[in-house]
């Protein structure tokens, strides 16, 4: 299945190399607890919460990010 910011973000934090890639961009991200909450989230719809901290342009470019693993 192909990743995207539009996946959740349980699927998201089992896969490896997704989740590494999402730390870089969102450091905290696998180790922070509060993630468990929100598994059955898009991360869409999680980064577009003020508290992540990211903008349309940082969520495009992670969107290519993600997309690229799947290749």
């Amino acid at each position: 299945m192909a990743l995207s910011v539009d996946s959740k973000v349980k699927e998201l934090m089992k896969n490896e190399a997704a989740a590494d890639l999402l730390e870089k961009y969102a450091p905290g991200f696998k180790t922070n607890p509060q993630m468990k909450l929100v598994g059955a989230l898009t991360f869409r719809k999680l980064a577009s919460f003020p508290q992540a901290g990211l903008d349309a342009a940082k969520v495009e470019e992670i969107d290519a990010a993600l997309k690229a693993l799947g290749e």
